[in-house]
């Protein structure tokens, strides 16, 4: 067994498992895990190692049955007030009410419960990366078994298309090539060695001779031994991480709970004083008993969490439209909030394709076009060598097919008009010396009559020294090595991949193509990018007017990391890059002093990433964190909102995530940005309007009994404003525009409140002004002898809500400005109610139940005067807003 230095450390060791493994030639690997290459383990070895252990499994995190889940929804504060309310409504007998609140209650709780039963599903996808089979040698034959058998010690063979089944130190390889981009993030897939790694400190997408569970075979064959298996693996960590990390409540789940604590409060508060006052004056003990129990009903927003799912749910309907998909609906406000989004790189700012972004020499630019010989005597073009020097396949049903650099180098030279397939008709390839590792070049042997032609690419400072003289402009000269260098250098520092080109014509076939590599003629050096999908500049720029600060969080090289973000202004010129090995230096208070400033981040491990985000969170930053392999998991999971990629992404990103990107593009994040600023002012607005109508409503109640008028309503009237006049107008808010500054402002401060920005004083005020207004006709009509008095001041409180909706549509611009049939709905919804009002006073049947009488022309004119001083009131206020920034200061209040 494995000595103890380098047995398998636990979960959460530094350094990480494999790093010390690395470290070892494979010779000493099978040493310490006492396996023979050629016979394997043992039928006994195996068995007493899976006793100690266990099987190759990833442990699912402890799931929530269903009924819990469903319990949890009847939990929140506001909540349990309207289940109160409904108590309430029943003991004033109106069942029709209890009805209507209970099935609010039942709905938001169901479709709460379906998106966290559904997020619940991240483990089940991570355990589904496993492969289900494996080929292994032991007892010196080679045999198939399930992948949860193995143990440390196994022998594993893999070839093209394996899922690795476990975490593998690499003893043999044959141009292996390993897609990592799940765990790494790195777009190209690795090409593995054997040798032993320098030191114990490199992150996983250097470690190139180990072999990662979860990640896929490209090409080549290979055969590892299991250093690592379970939870013990580089994936099992991550699981690890995603499954102890906690959920993050939304803003709006915070703001919300805070809200019906306080409303509670308030409502128990004022029954007892309205009760208390109301004996104190001599009032029935029973009539004062109903004016509590209404006045609690009039302070409860019953329609707040329908309202609120609803503008919810069709903004999440809206976003799929723009390929944008919500897993959870508090997402949609939550983006609105966010003041950092933390993306990957590949396949989310880049197109996830290499893509040929130079071609160059010491001279600049080169013509792909141009011919290699004055004389012909290479008489072929930069294109042509290009394209020749390459393994790729044409697919009727995929295209190209090959080595993702390969396929840029000869999608490169059809652009430029040549054609892969009639180059290799024209010269036949005879010989070749493939690409290792260790040689970091690669070259091809083509004939074409009685001419020989070798062309060869590779590392520049593998190439560059075996070259004697370089294509120059104005012909072939002798090399310039160390202007060459030079120039390749730069190119890397601008984050390129380089390959150096060259040819050489020869006399004869080699026997030994290796030989042959000498006396080059340097024709090109080409740099290779991921390039910046062309819409996500654009993005990173409104994402940064409208406050959101974009950081880049990559498994890639430093220097693509930042060519990739100085292109898409994510960072400037000599702005710092943090790799992983620099977080590992930096203790907790170290990283909150740096988390704020840095732009990008590269070559992270999935702990980095989880880092990161919780030390923004730290800061009191919402953070959104945008990823698509296992690795982004746990982040994704963490973060305020995770946001993953629909099409190139993982099925552990998608379930970890809050949101789905259908097109895997960055820009889609901007329109759910915009998306969310609208939602959480369709909130604010309706939140201002059932505040200031409820205030009216307790404003009326509450002093009514002081200025010596009776009771000016009834239980059933204030249920019908609430369920009706607050109901369809406040669904209605919904349908309305966003604002059009919305991207052009910044993100809300993390510590503002709901009530910000003089909403709660506008909820004062106009429901002083509502209830003023109720009260001076009720005072008036009494006064002049009506006998419709009751009736109007239900009438008037009634048509001052409508009043009041109409102007409030936007908090600050005027209802002619953004069009007064610019929401539809809403002017449908105003009319609805009004024509419900007027059924209350004019139909026979309605009358006695809401105890009112018809009222005359001259009265219901004066009701509709009276209340159309509520819009006019409030179209004065947001005069004072837009030229004497009223409000301005008060952005903390909760």
């Amino acid at each position: 067994m494995p000595p103890a230095a380098f047995s398998t450390p636990s979960i959460g060791s530094d350094p990480p498992p494999t790093a010390l493994w690395s470290t070892l030639t494979p010779d000493q690997a099978l040493a310490a895990l006492d396996v023979s290459r050629d016979q394997g383990l043992s039928t006994t070895a195996v068995e007493s190692r899976r006793a100690e252990y266990g099987a190759n499994v990833l442990q699912a995190a402890a799931r929530r049955r269903p009924w819990r889940i469903l319990l949890a929804q009847f939990a929140d504060v506001t909540v349990l007030v309207l289940l109160a309310a409904a108590i309430i409504a029943g003991a004033l007998g109106e069942p029709e009410d209890v009805a209507a609140i209970v099935a609010i209650v039942v709905l938001n709780a169901l479709l709460g419960f379906v998106q966290e039963y559904r997020a619940e599903q991240a483990m089940a996808a991570l355990g589904a990366l496993a492969a289900p089979a494996a080929r292994v040698r032991r007892d010196g034959c080679e045999q198939t078994i399930p992948s949860a058998d193995l143990v440390p010690g196994d022998l594993v063979l893999l070839e093209a298309g394996n899922i690795v089944p476990a975490d593998l130190r690499l003893v043999e390889v044959a141009r292996l090539g390993v897609e990592e981009a799940a765990l790494t993030g790195e777009s190209q897939p690795v090409e593995k060695a054997v040798a032993a790694a320098p030191s114990a400190d490199l992150p996983l997408g250097d470690q190139r001779g180990m072999a990662f569970k979860g990640t896929v075979v490209s090409g080549g064959r290979g055969l590892g031994v299991v250093i690592a298996t379970g939870m013990r693996t580089e994936l099992g960590r991550i699981a690890a991480m995603l499954r102890d990390a906690p959920d993050v409540r939304s803003p709006l789940q915070l703001r919300l709970a805070a809200f019906g604590r306080r409303l509670a409060v308030l409502v128990l508060a004022l029954c007892v004083v309205i009760f208390v006052a109301g004996l104190g004056r001599g009032e029935e003990v029973g009539l004062m008993f109903m004016t509590a129990l209404s006045l609690a009903v009039a302070a409860i927003p019953e329609a707040l969490p329908a309202v609120i799912t609803v503008a919810l749910a069709l903004g999440a309907r809206r976003m799929v439209r723009q390929q944008a998909l919500i897993r959870r609906l508090s997402a949609v406000e939550t983006l609105g909030s966010v003041t950092y989004i933390c993306t990957d790189k590949t396949g989310t700012l880049t197109e996830n394709r290499m893509r040929v972004d130079t071609v160059r020499h010491v001279d600049g630019d080169v013509s792909l076009l141009e011919p290699l010989g004055r004389d012909a005597a290479i008489p072929v073009t930069v294109a042509e060598a290009l394209a020749l020097c390459t393994d790729v396949q044409y697919a009727e049903a995929d295209g190209l097919v090959g080595d993702p650099t390969e396929t840029a180098l000869v999608r490169a030279a059809g652009e430029a008009g040549v054609d892969k397939r009639q180059c290799d008709r024209q010269w036949p390839r005879v010989a070749e010396a493939p690409f290792t590792a260790e040689r970091a070049r690669m070259t091809t042997v083509h004939a074409q009559d009685d001419v020989v032609l070798a062309c060869t690419k590779g590392a520049p400072e593998r190439v560059i020294p075996r070259c004697t003289e370089m294509r120059r402009l104005d012909g072939v000269v002798p090399i310039d090595r160390e202007g060459l260098l030079h120039e390749a250098e730069t190119m890397a520092a601008n984050g390129l991949r380089v390959l150096a080109i060259a040819v050489r014509r020869l006399d004869t076939i080699p026997e030994r193509v290796e030989d042959e590599e000498r006396a080059l003629t340097l024709v090109a050096l080409v740099g290779l990018l991921d390039p910046p999908r062309a819409e996500a500049g654009e993005a990173v720029r409104t994402c940064q007017g409208a406050g959101i600060r974009v950081v880049m969080i990559t498994g890639d090289h430093p220097a693509t990391a930042r060519a990739i973000a100085e292109r898409l202004g994510i960072a400037a010129s000599g702005d710092e890059v943090l790799t992983g090995r620099d977080l590992a230096q930096l203790d907790d208070d170290a990283m909150a002093a740096r988390v704020g400033t840095v732009r990008v981040y590269a070559r992270v491990a999935p702990e980095d990433k989880l880092r990161i985000v919780s030390a923004l969170q730290a800061r009191g930053e919402y953070a959104a964190m945008t990823g698509d392999g296992v690795n982004d998991a746990p982040a994704l999971r963490r973060a305020n909102i995770g946001v993953a990629m629909g099409r190139g992404g993982t099925d552990v990103a998608r379930e970890a995530s809050h949101m789905v990107l259908l097109d895997d593009n960055f820009a889609t994040i901007v329109s759910a940005v915009r998306e969310g600023r609208r939602i959480y002012d369709h909130i604010r607005r309706f939140v201002r309007f059932v505040l200031s109508t409820n205030s009216g409503e307790i404003w009326t109640l509450f002093l009514a009994p002081f200025l010596g008028l009776p009771l000016p309503l009834l239980p059933i009237h204030i249920l019908w404003m609430n369920l009706v006049t607050d109901g369809l107008p406040g669904l209605a808010l919904s349908a309305e525009r966003g604002e059009a500054d919305a991207m052009q402002r910044p993100p809300r401060p993390p510590e503002e409140g709901i009530f910000a920005h003089g909403l709660w004083q506008h909820a004062v005020w106009v429901g002083l002004l509502m209830a003023g207004l109720a009260l001076g006709t009720q005072a008036w009509a009494i006064r002049t002898g009506n006998a419709h008095w009751q009736t109007m001041t239900f009438t008037v409180l009634t048509l001052s809500q409508l009043a009041h909706v109409l102007a409030i549509r936007s908090e600050r611009l005027p209802l002619w400005r953004i069009g007064v049939f610019s929401n539809p709905l809403l002017l449908l919804a105003v009319v609805g109610t009004i024509g419900l009002q007027m059924l209350t006073l004019y139909v026979p049947a309605m009358t006695p139940i809401f105890r009112t009488v018809p009222l005359t022309g001259p009265e219901l004119a004066l009701c509709f005067g009276v209340a159309v001083l509520v819009y006019v009131a409030v179209e004065c206020e947001k005069l004072l807003i837009r030229r004497r920034g009223w409000y301005a200061a008060d952005n903390r209040h909760r």
